[in-house]
């Protein structure tokens, strides 16, 4: 259970069918013990167009309405979740798809009243995924929480979280080694839109409070912050470059670390 590798894997990365499932199968024949967070965002944003739903974003985190919250479950817990599953095993990975409801994997409260029934991650309990990790399988969370706290009695059961916190927040909870982001950016960008190979927790936490980091890389930022709390090192990379993930394991560096000092 040592140097476990937590890896969030944007939906936009998923989507485009690159080398990252033979990457995550790789390590896992090395004996790298890997879990994985996904998103989806963009196959939740299509469902909802479907069905005529209009969707708005905050810093990188969707407004979540009851009718919003069932498609996302749906959508994330369900189809995109089965479908990295399927990816893995059909590679000869040993997988198994989970989502942060089950095992109370991820317990959280509504983060805003503003924003819905996005939540806020207030506790993690590991149980879950060190018993499929223990038996050989790669976790594949995702990030739909159990509505554990402050819920009124006539509020779901479960609450929409971004997949980001959910992977620092694994991976500091687990102790994980690395945290790695897998985006369809280079990595994070300063001030004049230069791309930082480097970046200390103190200059990280400079770029959110300016705002100089905005939409989606905002939640990446925080979580690299809480996963750096856990011991983890971590970074976000250009997962659309084949076998970003094999290459970043092996220490040939793109995009952005994000280190303590």
């Amino acid at each position: 259970m040592k140097d476990i590798i937590v890896v969030k894997m944007g939906g936009s990365v998923f989507d485009s069918r690159d080398t990252t499932i033979d990457d995550l199968v790789s390590l896992q024949r090395m004996g790298r013990p890997v879990v994985v967070v996904h998103g989806g965002a963009n196959m939740v944003t299509r469902w909802l167009a479907w069905q005529g739903v209009s969707t708005s974003f905050v810093d990188g985190e969707r407004v979540t309405d009851r009718a919003t919250l069932d498609t996302v479950t749906a959508v994330l817990a369900g189809l995109a979740n089965k479908e990295i599953v399927a990816a893995i095993n059909c590679r000869g990975g040993r997988a198994a798809g989970i989502s942060g409801v089950d095992g109370s994997l991820v317990q959280g409260k509504v983060k805003d009243a503003r924003m819905g029934y996005m939540g806020a991650v207030m506790k993690i309990d590991t149980g879950l995924l060190e018993a499929l990790l223990q038996a050989g399988y790669m976790p594949v969370v995702a990030p739909v929480s159990l509505h554990a706290f402050d819920r009124p009695e006539d509020a779901p059961l479960m609450l929409n979280v971004n997949g980001d916190p959910v992977a620092g927040e694994i991976a500091a909870a687990l102790g994980a080694q690395k945290l790695v982001f897998l985006t369809d950016v280079a990595g994070v960008r300063g001030q004049s839109g230069e791309l930082l190979e480097r970046l200390s927790a103190d200059e990280a936490r400079s770029l959110l409070s300016s705002g100089a980091a905005s939409g989606g890389m905002v939640p990446k930022l925080k979580a690299c912050l809480i996963a750096l709390s856990g011991g983890a090192a971590a970074c976000i990379i250009d997962g659309r470059q084949p076998h970003a993930l094999l290459r970043e394991m092996e220490e040939q560096r793109s995009g952005t670390v994000v280190v303590q000092g």
